[in-house]
């Protein structure tokens, strides 16, 4: 259910604070953006129900379960048509190793990352997108030798904190 909501600078506190650690209780939350717990309970419900609050998931620190190969993966597509943009993100969104999927401006169509278990797996998904014909023209692969930090939390206070009433 996704509804339209006016977002307050408080509001947008309890995002930033959630998505640093989406365990945290209710009181702990109330206390760093200054409400009392249940008022701060019903905006988070709120939230929810507005959409805003897609999910909560736990991080993985995916290198302790073994080797893995992260791929960046620019995709230009034959053609430009609606049902070809839609034809495409369908097949690519089904590969459970693309973990994001962008549509870009500029010199090709979509950039996708992909965490594989090896070279060969990567292989196999890109060529089995060949094979199914879901209109690729052409790709280009960049692999990742090192990934020095990855941030999973958007500066939400920054970036909002103006724009809100």
């Amino acid at each position: 259910m996704s509804t339209q909501l006016k977002l307050d600078r408080i509001d947008v506190k309890i995002l930033a604070e959630l998505q640093r650690n989406g365990r945290i209780t209710n009181v702990e939350l109330a206390d760093l953006v200054n409400l009392s717990p249940s008022p701060c309970l019903m905006r988070v419900k709120k939230l929810q129900q507005a959409g805003y609050i897609t999910g909560y998931t736990a991080q993985i620190d995916v290198a302790k379960l073994g080797d893995t190969l992260t791929v960046f993966t620019e995709f230009t597509l034959k053609n430009h048509r609606q049902i070809d943009f839609a034809r495409f993100q369908e097949a690519l969104e089904k590969v459970d190793s693309c973990v994001e999927c962008h549509l870009v401006s500029g010199g090709y169509d979509y950039l996708a990352k992909f965490v594989c278990a090896s070279i060969t797996d990567y292989q196999n998904i890109i060529e089995a997108m060949i094979d199914r014909d879901v209109g690729i023209d052409k790709y280009f692969s960049f692999v990742v030798m090192k990934t020095p930090f990855v941030k999973n939390q958007i500066p939400l206070t920054r970036l909002f904190g103006d724009r809100v009433g």
